[in-house]
């Protein structure tokens, strides 16, 4: 990675840390509502992510020496993460942001414009809806509107590969990487 390059990853890194200390809120004000434990693997797929998430995930797994040989390619079933395995995250340390934020009470515009709440069906199973507000909720188009645009601009400065705007790269490309 270049320098330049590098300068994204740190910012990335910055806005993650800002990320995870909103969730360790959430989760400390809606622990009892929580089901997420180990060894619940229901929301771990094979999502797709942006190019500055990608390649500061990659940057973080090569420092840290993850051996390839130790991820199989294809998982328990499919559309799963290649890096989830016996149920448990390989990377958890370096996820992206859709894997730290998943389960709970995430807020949203829809495409139509109004605010939409999203919350993992296996949470808030006895929680009145209607108590959430801006306040206990995790205002997700915040973090990736900044996100948007910290890869727009690493993806004007990246230039090993020709990214467009709102191309996603599929987390189990990480494997080929290493």
């Amino acid at each position: 990675m270049t320098n330049k390059s590098q300068k994204y990853i740190k910012e990335y890194q910055n806005l993650r840390n800002e990320i995870d200390t909103a969730v360790k809120i959430l989760e400390n004000e809606h622990s009892s509502y929580l089901e997420c434990k180990a060894g619940c693997d229901l929301c771990c797929m094979d999502y797709g992510i942006l190019p500055v998430e990608f390649f500061s995930i990659l940057e973080e797994l090569k420092s840290e020496k993850i051996q390839k040989e130790t991820l199989t390619e294809s998982s328990e079933s499919e559309g799963s993460c290649v890096f989830l395995q016996n149920h448990v995250c390989a990377i958890y340390k370096s996820r992206p942001f859709i894997c730290r934020t998943h389960g709970l009470p995430l807020l949203f515009t829809n495409d139509d414009g109004e605010w939409q709440l999203s919350a993992c069906e296996l949470n808030f199973t006895q929680f009145n809806f209607e108590k959430f507000t801006l306040d206990n909720t995790y205002p997700q188009d915040k973090y990736n509107s900044r996100l948007f645009l910290l890869n727009r601009d690493f993806i004007a400065k990246y230039k090993k590969e020709n990214f467009e705007e709102f191309d996603l790269i599929p987390l189990k490309k990480l494997v080929k990487y290493l």
